[in-house]
This record gives C-alpha cells, sequence and structure tokens, in this order.
C-alpha cells in the first residue's frame, strides 16, 4: 500500500495530492493544491500603464453620465406614474408633471451636450505636452482651448437655464413685464454687470488674440511670476516667491506689461558690474566665454560682455548670456555673478570699485593756514 502511494506521488509530481482509499487500487483524485511563490504572482491580475489610463477615464466619463442619468429617470418616471395608477388623485396636479418631466429633460440634455465637450477638451488638453524647451504651440492651444472650454460650460448653463424656465407658466411674462416697467433697474443692473461683462469679452480677445498664455513669463505690478490659470473674469499669475497675484483679465487688455515668452520661451539674461577703471575688459569677455560654456543652463546662442557706461570712479560693465527659459536665465544670470565676482577677486583684485583721495603735500617749513585755523577750532 505505501509503495503504491509513493508510486502515484511521484507520478502527479508534488503541485497535486491524491487520496488513496483503503482499498488497493482504487484511487480518488483531489484538486490541486497550488504551492510556491511563483504560482501566486502569475496568478495576480496585472495592467499596464496605458490599461490602467484607460481604466480612469472610463470611471470619469461614467461619473459625468450620472447626473444626466438620473435626471432622464426622474422625468421618464414623472411620466410612468400616471399609468400605473398608484396615485389615484395624480390628475388634480394638472400640467405641472408634464412641466417637471420637460424641465428634467432639458436639463439631461444640456448637462449632456455641456460635459461633453468639456471632457472632450479636457481630454485634449492632457495629451499637450508642457515639459519641451520650447513649449510655445503647447501654451498656445491649451490658452485657446482652456478659455473657450470655459465659456462654453457657463454659456450651456445659462441656456439651459433660460429654457427650463420658459416652461413655468407665468415666469416668462412676469420677467418682461418687470423689466418693462422698471427701466431704471434694468440699467443699475447693466452698470453692475459691467465689470462681469467686460471680464467675459477680455477673456474672449485673450484666447484668441492671445496677449498672453498659459505658463507665459510676464512681469506685471513690479512682480515676475507666470500665468497658472485663466479662469472666466481673472487670471491668477504664480510669483516666483509661490506667491499668487489675482488679476482680472481686463487688465491684460487695457494695461501695459511684459511677456517675456510672447514668441519663444528663450530669453537673454543680463549682469551688471560697477567696476574700477583698472579692470581687464578683454579678460572679463573671455572668461565669460568659458564660465557660460561650463554651464548646463547656458543655450548656446548669445554670449557678449560690453562696458556700457563710465562714472567718476567706476565704470559699468554689462554681461549677455542665453537660456532656454526664464527660470534658466535667473540661475545663469547668479551662476555667472558670481563666478566672476570670485575669479576677479583671485586673479585682479585691483579690477574692484575703490574710493581714491587725494593729499596735497606742502614743502618743507611752509606753514599752511587751513591747519592752524584747524589747531584754534579742536
Amino acid at each position: 500500500m505505501a509503495v503504491l502511494t509513493r508510486n502515484i506521488a511521484s507520478a502527479v509530481g508534488p503541485t497535486q495530492s491524491f487520496r488513496v482509499s483503503g482499498r488497493i487500487g482504487h484511487v480518488t483524485a483531489r484538486s490541486p493544491v497550488i504551492t510556491g511563490k511563483a504560482d501566486k504572482k502569475e496568478t495576480a491580475p496585472t495592467l499596464s500603464k496605458r490599461e490602467k489610463l484607460r481604466l480612469a477615464m472610463r470611471i470619469r466619463w461614467l461619473k459625468r453620465a450620472r447626473p444626466p442619468a438620473l435626471f432622464t429617470l426622474i422625468g421618464a418616471a414623472i411620466l410612468t406614474i400616471p399609468h400605473t395608477g398608484l396615485v389615484p388623485d395624480w390628475d388634480k396636479l394638472g400640467d405641472w408633471p408634464g412641466v417637471l418631466a420637460s424641465i428634467c429633460f432639458i436639463a439631461a440634455t444640456g448637462w449632456t451636450i455641456g460635459t461633453l465637450v468639456d471632457g472632450l477638451v479636457k481630454r485634449r488638453l492632457a495629451k499637450l505636452n508642457f515639459h519641451e524647451a520650447d513649449n510655445l504651440q503647447a501654451r498656445k492651444s491649451a490658452t485657446r482651448l482652456d478659455v473657450v472650454r470655459r465659456i462654453w460650460v457657463v454659456a450651456v448653463g445659462v441656456i439651459t437655464v433660460a429654457a427650463a424656465l420658459t416652461l413655468i407658466p407665468g415666469v416668462k411674462q412676469f420677467g418682461v413685464s418687470l423689466f418693462a416697467s422698471a427701466g431704471i433697474a434694468g440699467i443699475a443692473v447693466g452698470i453692475a454687470a459691467r465689470p462681469m461683462l467686460s471680464n467675459l469679452i477680455a477673456g474672449l480677445q485673450i484666447a484668441f488674440t492671445q496677449p498672453i498664455r498659459l505658463d507665459d513669463a510676464v512681469v506685471l505690478e513690479d512682480e515676475w511670476g507666470w500665468i497658472e490659470e485663466i479662469g472666466l473674469f481673472y487670471v491668477v499669475v504664480r510669483i516666483w516667491d509661490w506667491r499668487r497675484l489675482i488679476v482680472p483679465l481686463s487688465y491684460f487688455i487695457e494695461q501695459p506689461f511684459q511677456n517675456w515668452t510672447r514668441k519663444s520661451a528663450s530669453i537673454i539674461g543680463s549682469v551688471f558690474w560697477s567696476l574700477d577703471y583698472r579692470a581687464p575688459v578683454s579678460e572679463m569677455r573671455e572668461k565669460l566665454t568659458e564660465i557660460c560654456r561650463a554651464s548646463p543652463l547656458w543655450d548656446g546662442d548669445v554670449v557678449n560682455l560690453q562696458v556700457t557706461d563710465t562714472g567718476l570712479s567706476t565704470i559699468r560693465v554689462r554681461a549677455l548670456a542665453s537660456a532656454k527659459n526664464s527660470p534658466d536665465a535667473w540661475d545663469l544670470r547668479c551662476f555667472i555673478r558670481e563666478k566672476m565676482i570670485i575669479w576677479l577677486q583671485e586673479e585682479h583684485p585691483e579690477a574692484l570699485p575703490r574710493v581714491r583721495n587725494e593729499l596735497d603735500t606742502l614743502p618743507e617749513g611752509a606753514f599752511d593756514g587751513r591747519a592752524i585755523q584747524a589747531g584754534r577750532m579742536e
């Protein structure tokens, strides 16, 4: 019996167990028993990155479809109730059930149209590549799409609400009679809404003329930062020290400002030094080229050094160097300034600014009246 059991175990392998009954030759197979960590890993489902993105996108679309589906079910339920006979006095409600059902269907239609376009635009925005060195085209498309998306959502919402209100008996006539009899109130509402309307129109102008785009480097109100968000009525500027500057849209249409990345992300940075007249300008020009070539922040395009001004005791030296974007240009400027100062201190200390005074010398035995007068005053 033991020999028979060993033979069967050796034939089927270690991954399956069998039960041998008391009678010789009668063998009953159990279900296979999975052993080993490798087999457990094979059974665990794994999803690739693309499959995870597709699954997340499907979940988002399902969440977007819930509100219109809910409105549709409510409208269908309202229309179905009279045919079921569950509410005997349903006819006493008059036309209100039909009005409510129509409002639900209008809300479902408006929500579907608005969220469909909103989802498609956001999907397009997610495909844009902002991590390129020159992302001008991506920022152009993102600015136009984002502003149009916001205006589309608001317009669909307003039209949907207006269409729903026209179905309610008496509301349309009440609104018309109210504004017909109160023209002053209409003028007051128009004056109060002027800033909002001007910002809305400015948003349309920015979307198509694009004086600013998302991630543009701008200088306004003596602050330097990047365009982080373009809303319907305001723009959020991310300052270099992580503060946020909130600016109305109309500001960028009516007020002057600096846009450092209007045509491309590349920018030229400048560094200034006030040095002595004995500063070696030619050697500084060669050293500047050496510093830029040693830095990965330099894009290899522009490097120059010139004397831009002179004073009574110092000269003004300016260095120019280009970088692929404004953050790199700022770091490159600081790098050049630091390395050049260290080089001047070590190699040419006479080039650093100095204050000179001239002392008049008198012949031996001569007297100076000013010195005598100063002595009396002491």
